[in-house]
């Protein structure tokens, strides 16, 4: 540069720019003892990610998962892939010490621990190969004997049941997770010598299991078409184009969304978050095109993932409905808004008797996007408990279904239907307000769970504490203590909080950057500027050092290895990533008729920033914010002064926006910054009149007695003594130190024998002639799509009251973890409708697996009534074709 070309204060002003952009080069934008966030790197330790310029970062990130695996493992046995050898808590523990490159464990017995570790804290060579040896040698002779084994917990596995046996743990190839271990071989132990001892080869730390990154990060595709940002910072800018070219990579070839490099095909839950977040503006045809792909036939939204066969165990694919207002609000196509208006309203017509609870006024089913049953609910739930929970996201996305079926029945007229869908919005409102919020805590609970007798989970739900605060379920007073009170750890807002002991990484003990991203919006809403500042550096981190929009990372280290299952170029974490500078630094919000601007730019993120290219509608946007602060001192439109910050619907053509911030500090503000921590085991209870018992659980220091969903009593004994009581159930919280709750334990029933009684279904009903074992009387009743559609069981009431109603039953149509061939059926009393009853799957071709459905709580009147339970429209499920179940009895229990 030659200096004659400029005059002296020409050169003065380019020399304090320079020394400005160095400066801030250098500030850091965020920072804690863990990381830290400057406009041109990322630094965490030793490692470090440098945005070399807005298209190209680099970084020296290596997992530490990779660099010493411990030579001690821990591990069970699963038959039928089941957590059925050892109670929780009690693994096997080895120490593999090989001799080139290859170990083998003595002959374990099963259900016998193994505690053989050497205290030497070695490691594992790459490619270590380990035999596992099993004696199943006395469960072979019992299912010789009785034609069955009985487990620890008195579970009966039948010898025709029998489908093999795993091994689960945490070293890889092993996973803790057992629902999965039957689509794993490699972990199946076989007796190829037919003498009871069953074997298997591991290979430990593989070089080909290791995780692996990129070192670099080159802008690959041009990613022009879409709106471009420019500001003083350089990593967020390249950060920013990252997620552009992962978002056009995640567009298949039909024009639908890939949920990510891992994860190909549509999921409903997915897109639809992902719409909700950035894609519904950003790419309306393709969010259309994916949409329409989790529609069935009769126009009804696909449940496509969830525990014990999908829907209605899971009821979360309400938030479609969602992702559909949203692409309305960005298009105005009026086409659409149809279309979806009736997708929706079939679906929710379903809901109402199938999922909501008239006493509550909340909906059933499991927690949104949190369908891993052992990573979020206490190992005794079942499918059918899990649908009896009311968990807080589900319920918030089915709050924000019906409000959005209200809002599109006023733009199509459909006034009626407006005003039913908006109070039944609110009675969901009121349910979550009254059972779900925990004033000491300052946030929402996370689920009420149980049998006959409900309470709520204190653990906090990100996803579903920052969906309440966006959607308005909680005012603004409730909003800031919920963003100020939730449990924030080292790397981010973790999906629960506190973890679940012996349970891996995945929604247990991890972070999402999309549930991080919905909970910088809530942050933002709330006008909390601590929360949203750790809320970006939390995105920010591991997109720089991981050089990709991961789907999950370890909350204990941060690390995206580790977690149970992981991809690289995520849809919704990329979606977040976007609606980082959007939604919040721009605050573009849509509405029906208009685009808002509400942005949220934290004092260390001041500065000037151009967003150019914004397709609204008909129109392109070319957008200048400068400033910080969350409340505009101008906005120009064209030019011209604006009295509101919002661009109207109807204008077309090329615009230019500018707005200016009033470079105001904000409120002082507090987020609930702590370390990572882990809750008590959960205690396993026993009876033996007149007292309760239990196993001392480590760590806790006393004991809370609940009866009927109600504290009754604590203790520092494994022992209490129960009063008589025609009929109680009872459970036990573990409390530690810092007054961290356990689970409550399995509910265990204390009545008298009046107070519950049974029918035999094949006594009223066709009986069954299939050959399964395990049932009660003489048999046991099929009913399906085609066979007994209707089954009547008369009985006889003497003594009016309120009394629960289930049934025994056995569905072995499928895994308990997938497919979709959950049975349902409708409860009538005397023909009327009393409530829907669900039969979940309990494991492929498990015909002799005999459990209970949810329960049907009604007041039954003295003297003889009629239940029908029969196959109604409303129970078609997500498969379509099956719809089948054997039922054994129904039980009828008097429990007020």
């Amino acid at each position: 540069m030659n200096i004659s070309y400029f005059t002296k204060n020409q050169f003065l002003v380019l020399l304090f720019i320079l020394f400005s952009l160095n400066i801030k080069a250098q500030k850091p934008l965020y920072q804690s003892p863990a990381f830290s966030i400057y406009p041109g790197k990322v630094v965490q330790g030793k490692f470090e990610a440098k945005a070399i310029s807005p298209q190209h970062i680099t970084s020296n990130y290596e997992s530490p998962a990779n660099l010493f695996q411990s030579a001690d493992i821990s591990f069970k046995f699963a038959i039928n892939g089941r957590d059925n050898e050892m109670p929780s808590g009690n693994d096997h523990h080895f120490s593999v010490s090989a001799v080139n490159g290859v170990a083998e464990t003595p002959v374990i017995t099963f259900g016998k621990q193994l505690n053989q570790l050497n205290g030497k804290n070695s490691y594992l060579p790459p490619d270590t190969k380990l035999k596992v040896r099993l004696d199943l040698r006395e469960v072979l002779k019992q299912f010789d004997k009785y034609g069955f084994y009985t487990a620890f917990n008195g579970t009966k596995i039948y010898k025709q049941d029998f489908k093999g046996v795993y091994i689960a743990g945490g070293a890889l190839p092993m996973i803790w997770d057992f629902d999965n271990l039957i689509h794993h071989p490699e972990l199946q132990l076989k007796d190829d010598g037919g003498d009871g001892i069953y074997e298997t080869e591991l290979i430990l730390n593989s070089k080909r299991d290791q995780k692996q990154i990129a070192n670099e990060w080159k802008q690959s595709k041009d990613a022009t078409a879409f709106p471009q940002y420019h500001s003083d910072f350089l990593m967020p800018d390249a950060l920013y184009n990252m997620a552009l070219v992962e978002m056009i990579k995640a567009v298949e070839p039909d024009s639908t969304f890939r949920t990510g490099k891992e994860w190909a095909g549509v999921w409903t839950r997915d897109i639809s978050y992902s719409i909700i977040l950035s894609m519904a503006y950003l790419q309306p045809r393709v969010a259309m095109n994916s949409l329409l792909r989790k529609v069935n036939s009769k126009k009804k939204i696909i449940q496509d993932t969830g525990t014990g066969g999908a829907y209605p165990i899971s009821t979360d694919r309400m938030i479609w409905a969602t992702a559909a207002w949203e692409v309305y609000k960005a298009t105005g196509d009026k086409d659409w808004l149809q279309q979806a208006y009736g997708i929706v309203k079939n679906s929710i017509e379903d809901d109402l008797l199938n999922a909501y609870d008239p006493v509550t006024g909340m909906v059933r089913g499991e927690s949104s996007f949190l369908d891993w049953r052992e990573e979020t609910y206490p190992r005794w739930m079942q499918p059918a408990d899990i649908y009896e929970s009311e968990c807080l996201g589900t319920n918030a996305v089915h709050y924000q279904a019906n409000r959005v079926l209200s809002k599109m029945a006023k733009v199509l007229n459909e006034n009626e239907v407006a005003k039913q869908h908006e109070a039944i919005a609110q009675k969901i409102k009121a349910g979550i307000n009254k059972y779900l919020w925990i004033p000491a805590k300052g946030y929402y609970g996370q689920y009420l769970y149980g049998r006959n007798f409900k309470m709520v989970s204190p653990k906090s739900e990100a996803l579903g504490e920052a969906l309440c605060v966006i959607f308005g379920i909680a005012d603004e007073k409730r909003a800031a203590q919920i963003i100020a009170s939730v449990p924030v750890t080292t790397y981010g807002i973790s999906c629960i909080y506190p973890q679940i002991p012996n349970i891996p990484p995945y929604h247990n003990n991890a972070v999402w950057p999309f549930v991080q991203s919905y909970w910088a919006q809530a942050a933002a809403k709330s006008g909390n500027e601590k929360s949203v500042i750790e809320s970006i550096a939390d995105i920010y981190r591991p997109a720089a050092l991981f050089l990709t929009n991961k789907e999950n990372f370890v909350a204990d280290n941060g690390d995206y290895a580790g977690t149970q299952i992981n991809s690289s170029n995520m849809l919704w974490s990329l979606s977040g990533n976007i609606s980082l500078i959007h939604k919040i630094i721009f605050g573009i919000q849509f509405q029906p008729d208009q685009l808002v601007f509400h942005p949220f730019i934290p004092k260390a993120f001041s500065g000037k920033r151009f967003l150019t290219n914004f397709k609204y509608r008909d129109a392109i946007l070319n957008i200048e914010i400068d400033g910080y602060g969350n409340k505009i001192s101008q906005f120009m439109l064209d030019g011209k002064l604006q009295t509101n910050a919002a661009f109207p619907a109807n204008l077309s053509g090329n615009h230019s926006i500018k707005i200016v911030l009033n470079n105001k500090a904000f409120p002082p503000s507090k987020i609930n910054k702590v370390k990572n921590y882990t809750s008590p085991e959960t205690p396993i209870v026993v009876y033996s009149s007149p007292q309760l018992s239990w196993k001392r659980i480590e760590g806790a220091n006393s004991y809370i007695i609940i009866k009927n969903g109600k504290e009754m009593a604590k203790t520092s004994n494994t022992k209490f003594a129960v009063p008589d009581n025609l009929y109680a159930e009872y459970q036990v919280i573990a409390l530690d130190k810092n007054n961290v709750q356990s689970f409550a334990s399995e509910p265990l029933v204390v009545a008298e024998n009046k107070a519950i009684t049974t029918y035999e279904i094949e006594n009223y009903n066709p009986k069954s002639d299939s050959a399964f074992k395990g049932f009660s009387g003489s048999g046991f009743t099929e009913t399906s799509k085609t066979v007994n559609t209707s089954v009547e069981v008369p009985i006889n009431i003497l003594q009016a009251g309120t009394y629960a109603i289930d049934f025994r039953y056995a569905n072995g149509n499928g895994p308990i973890n997938t497919e979709n061939k959950c049975a349902i059926r409708s409860l009538q009393l005397n023909n009327q409708f009393a409530g829907t009853i669900v039969l979940p799957q309990r494991g492929t071709n498990e015909w002799s697996n005999w459990g209970y459905t949810n329960s049907v709580i009604i007041h039954l009147e003295k003297g003889k009534q009629i239940l029908t339970l029969s196959l109604e429209k409303q129970n078609e499920n997500m498969n379509g074709a099956i719809n089948q179940a054997m039922l054994d009895y129904v039980r009828v229990s008097k429990i007020k």
